[in-house]
């Protein structure tokens, strides 16, 4: 990103260069291949010998664009647009590792990043521990002679627990680590793991990088050497982005920064109304005071997120009854959304994992988590009330 230009500036007007017809808005680029005006050219494009694009699965304008964007916005040297979320984050470690390999892992990971850490990568003989993502001073001691990667989100899904990046940075630096994390629930607006020494960043496109629930996407940006491995993989293996969901993604980061200013004062707001209420025990938000890394999110965070979670008392019987009293925001198991969402991570999004699996990483029968949405606020908590209420 330009020192010159802001965050927003960029954003907006980071774009490819126009066409011949001189277009304001970058065009899509429907086709799965592209020509060349000689066999030479041709043969030297696939040597790697003259820059040019070959085939929509290896790259297009419109993800080397997006790509270029989310570069930028994360500082980061490089990147490669996948299908999902979660094929990034898949292509993340599956570039790297191998065999005898071993991942030291947050254990507060998404659902689906838990699966491919405890049944699919040890078909391939690659091993993992769990540690608590807010006691890195305790991550060291399970360091072991194979170890490769550190994993991890923050704010993680759905706990909202932090872990101190600064500090995974310098464990990653000391023992020659590969620094991994998945940035999707801070987004580059909020939070720059590169600043922190992150070798690889994972995105979700799909989540308020889009932010109206329209496509699936995922980002894998990083340093220039780590990320000619994730294109390797990626080229031969085939989780690319469509063309179309990279232009989608591209406008959508346009809005990025004004979308997550109101997301978040909505989940501040919101979350420290669901603090008064008689029948929340606990709810959890990253820039509430009464979170215990309170200062660790204001130290590395812009703003708090727009996830919030609370318990509610009564466990999933009143869970249930609340979602299925709700009348304005919607029952999903996506998140990022212009619409509020909310879900129970125990019957949906975590359901696979066993119970003392989610009681470790705090989701309880009773937690909800909710995506907050770009509504008014008092709309919100009135349905909210109306909901705790109802019973």
């Amino acid at each position: 990103m330009s020192k010159k230009q802001r965050f927003e500036t960029h954003a907006i007007r980071g774009q490819a260069d126009r066409t011949d017809y001189r277009e304001h808005s970058v065009p899509v680029f429907l086709t799965s291949s592209f020509t060349f005006p000689s066999a030479e050219q041709m043969a030297d494009t696939f040597a790697g010998k003259e820059e040019g694009i070959i085939y929509s699965r290896y790259s297009n304008p419109n993800t080397d664009e997006l790509i270029s964007k989310v570069c930028a916005m994360e500082m980061a040297e490089d990147g490669f647009a996948t299908a999902s979320g979660m094929s990034a984050v898949f292509s993340s470690i599956a570039a790297f590792l191998e065999s005898g390999d071993h991942i030291l892992a947050s254990r507060a990971v998404f659902g689906s990043t838990h699966q491919i850490l405890t049944q699919i990568l040890p078909k391939w003989g690659i091993t993992h521990t769990y540690v608590e993502p807010d006691k890195v001073e305790e991550w060291e001691a399970h360091i072991q002679p194979n170890t490769k990667m550190l994993l991890l989100e923050s704010p993680s899904n759905p706990g909202l627990k932090l872990v101190d990046l600064e500090q995974v940075g310098a464990i990653a630096r000391k023992h020659d680590l590969i620094f991994n994390i998945d940035n999707c629930f801070a987004t580059p607006y909020i939070q720059q793991p590169s600043q922190y020494g992150a070798d690889l960043i994972v995105h979700s496109g799909t989540k308020w990088m889009d932010g109206q629930g329209r496509v699936l996407g995922g980002l894998v940006v990083g340093k220039k050497e780590m990320i000619e491995k994730v294109r390797f993989f990626c080229r031969h293996t085939g989780p690319a982005m469509s063309p179309f969901n990279a232009w989608v993604l591209s406008k959508s980061l346009e809005t990025l920064a004004v979308r997550m200013d109101r997301h978040c004062r909505n989940a501040l707001e919101l979350a420290k109304f669901l603090e008064k209420q008689p029948a929340v025990q606990k709810v959890s938000y990253p820039f509430l005071e009464s979170h215990p890394q309170h200062k660790l999110a204001q130290k590395q965070m812009r703003l708090g997120g727009g996830l919030v979670t609370f318990e509610i008392k009564g466990g999933t019987a009143a869970a249930m009854q609340f979602l299925n009293k709700v009348q304005l925001v919607s029952l999903s198991s996506n998140l990022g959304d212009t619409r509020t969402i909310v879900t129970h991570p125990a019957s949906t999004t975590h359901s696979k994992l066993k119970e003392e699996e989610r009681l470790a990483v705090g989701i309880t029968p009773g937690l909800i988590r909710v995506s907050v949405g770009l509504e008014h606020i008092q709309d919100i908590m009135d349905d909210f009330e109306g909901a705790l209420q109802r019973g």
